[in-house]
């Protein structure tokens, strides 16, 4: 056999090896059950609900159809009188940080959801059928895909609905038109910061164009096990934005220096800078809070 065969099959072979390896380590997000809130229990109470209001489609999250897992499913063309009763999960930990389907960043202390065929974004009221507990998410990530499961919450929004310990809940979600939209007197600060007995405060999210991030975000973009290496990355850093760049101290919980850009001080401005930093070449930065 000639050796230009034998260097075309070892190719082959080693791409197909590369192939099967990254399917393996690269799991899809919808085949994903498991997940987790925060490290402990936190008092969502004053975390409020979104107010209604319109907001035009976005480009990214509304193509149609669209398939995932083998399945094919079509954005509604308008939500008006959309009503349906079933089970509700959460998701939390495990997205936190990382892009919805609009583009946006999940933030699992946020009031949000993820629903397969309503337009994003969307506002809904869901009801708790087990308790009669009610709250408004607005809909920007697609989801669930599994299980059977009509809409996906954040960590908080299932908190304020009483389901985050056992997973899911039967549930009524129903459109909310905001032309028609008439609020409830909220809670009194006083009231607002008021948690359960012996529950710190999760963090309160700043609102930023329909969006909502807590105000002590930053963008972690690498970690190294020697200060020279932190330094430099933070020297490259420097031009590309006007924001602090920060080489946190290795601790009791990390022996490493972290490198974080922050605090971002909007949604937009997070967004912008993750996309700049990808385009220069620099990992995936992660989300991070301080």
């Amino acid at each position: 056999m000639s050796s230009n065969c034998l260097c075309n099959q070892r190719f082959l072979f080693l791409l197909s090896a590369l192939t099967l390896l990254s399917a393996c380590e690269a799991p899809s997000r919808y085949s994903m059950d498991s997940d987790t809130g925060p490290g402990q229990s936190m008092s969502v109470d004053h975390i409020p609900e979104p107010v209604p209001r319109h907001e035009p489609r976005t480009i990214a999250g509304n193509k149609s159809p669209y398939k995932v897992l083998g399945k094919t499913y079509h954005v509604m063309n308008s939500p008006e009188g959309y009503r349906e009763k079933g089970i509700a999960s959460w998701y939390g930990k495990k997205f936190h940080g990382y892009k919805t389907s609009n583009g946006e960043i999940y933030d699992m202390y946020g009031m949000t959801a993820a629903h397969k065929t309503l337009p994003i974004p969307s506002y809904v009221r869901v009801t708790n059928e087990e308790n009669g507990r009610s709250i408004i998410v607005r809909v920007n990530d697609r989801g669930p895909f599994h299980g059977g499961r009509i809409i996906d919450l954040s960590y908080t929004a299932a908190k304020k609905l009483g389901y985050q310990s056992k997973g899911t809940a039967r549930v009524s979600v129903e459109y909310i038109d905001p032309s028609g939209y008439q609020g409830q007197p909220g809670k009194t600060q006083a009231e607002q910061l008021v948690g359960k007995k012996g529950e710190p405060l999760a963090p309160t999210p700043a609102r930023s164009g329909g969006y909502a991030i807590p105000d002590n975000t930053f963008l972690q973009v690498g970690a190294f096990s020697k200060k020279q290496s932190a330094e430099a990355l933070q020297s490259r850093l420097l031009a590309l934005t006007p924001y602090p760049i920060n080489i946190t101290e290795p601790s009791a919980k990390s022996s490493l220096y972290r490198v974080r850009i922050g605090p971002l001080k909007d949604n937009f401005d997070l967004l912008s800078l993750q996309q700049t930093l990808l385009d220069k070449n620099f990992p995936q930065p992660h989300v991070v809070y301080e």
